[in-house]
């Protein structure tokens, strides 16, 4: 997600407060909103990719491996 995009999402959220959306900007909207969103989900992934946890008893889980097998979801 560039700029010019969280640009856009936040026109569009001025102009809804100010005088309302159209369809296509409602959809405009809805779409980007899905991308941000996206984006940040991806962002933490990759950021946590990178994380190891020691534990109280000193063995050491790396996330990425933990994520990828499916452990610790909920």
């Amino acid at each position: 997600m560039d700029e010019k995009q969280i640009e856009r999402i936040n026109e569009l959220y001025h102009k809804s407060k100010e005088e309302g959306l159209s369809v296509a900007e409602k959809a405009e909207q809805d779409m980007l909103r899905k991308e941000y969103i996206l984006s940040i989900r991806r962002n933490i992934a990759s950021q946590l990719d990178h994380v190891t946890v020691v534990n109280p008893d000193g063995s050491v889980v790396d996330l990425k491996k933990k994520r990828k097998t499916g452990e610790g979801k909920r």
